[in-house]
């Protein structure tokens, strides 16, 4: 991991309108940085705001609130993103949880891995455009055979490592994931994120990893970010996280982790917090190299 910063978010805020009156605030002044090389966790329960972070990243929603810079880039500013949008649109990739949606049920998977080529015009470097697919197939463990076959014809995981090949075919920096195996079974969720840790080292990508399966990140990760209800409320190393978490939401997140020995299990005890505790406001805070917990400053 290189201390070079790739992806840098700063107090970035997203709501969205109800009525003409209320609107519900998904993100709330959230900022974090992402090196090159690295691996970002970024974990909480469903409806904290984790999948509005990636699509303002990836400027599928508009920036309401704060500046995200990609490569120095302010991709918030429209003439800004103008300039550079064939770099941005080959050079950062995404993968969604659902396969299904994401995939274009109409098209055999030789042509969806090719699609985003043909669209940015790129020429392939293997000759063709199949022989292409066929290369990015192989690296994610799955034969050619299945190059003519559709989505419908393929199994969760199967579709899911199409997704991979299709982002990895553009050769991306940044790959953000949204909940990528949380719609797969426990056995290929192993698979898949085996895949990913296998892929990353290859292609040295920095990688912007999103779930609730706190082991899966804890495998993968080099550093954590932990959400609740728009904010992002602890940031640190991986190991330190997991072995010293400050924040009360963190450590009642990590008090529900089962143990897989039935004895532990029944006597485990859940960390207790309170709400008002969960929703203290105030600023990210240092209190270890590169651990930062959410809290208010105390008045001197």
């Amino acid at each position: 991991m290189s201390d070079e910063i790739l992806l840098s978010v700063q107090h970035l805020s997203h709501s969205f309108p109800v009525t003409k009156r209320t609107a519900i605030k998904a993100v709330d002044d959230v900022s974090f940085t992402i090196h090159k090389g690295e691996i970002f966790g970024l974990v909480g329960e469903s409806g904290c705001g984790k999948s509005t972070i990636a699509r303002c990243i990836m400027n599928v929603y508009k920036t309401q609130e704060g500046r995200i810079f990609y490569k120095g880039i302010d991709v918030c500013d429209a003439k800004t993103f103008r300039r550079n949008k064939k770099m941005l649109h080959t050079t950062r990739q995404m993968i969604f949880q659902d396969s299904d949606s994401s995939l274009n049920q109409r098209m055999k998977v030789c042509d969806i891995i090719a699609e985003p080529m043909k669209i940015q015009h790129m020429t392939p470097k293997r000759g063709s455009f199949r022989a292409e697919a066929e290369f990015q197939m192989y690296y994610v463990g799955m034969d050619a055979e299945y190059l003519d076959k559709y989505p419908s014809e393929l199994s969760g995981g199967q579709r899911q490592r199409v997704e991979i090949a299709r982002a990895l075919a553009m050769e991306p920096e940044l790959l953000v994931a949204d909940e990528p195996i949380a719609s797969l079974d426990v056995s290929i969720q192993a698979q898949i994120v085996n895949l990913f840790k296998h892929l990353q080292k290859e292609h040295g990508f920095s990688f912007l990893f999103i779930a609730h399966d706190l082991a899966m990140v804890e495998f993968l990760c080099d550093r954590v970010g932990v959400m609740y209800q728009g904010k992002l409320v602890e940031i640190a190393p991986t190991e330190e996280l997991f072995a010293n978490p400050q924040h009360p939401y963190t450590k009642a997140l990590l008090s529900a982790i089962p143990i897989p020995d039935p004895k532990k299990e029944r006597a485990r005890t859940m960390a207790a917090f309170r709400e008002e505790d969960l929703l203290c406001g105030g600023e990210l805070m240092q209190t270890a190299p590169g651990h930062f917990v959410l809290g208010r400053r105390k008045e001197s």
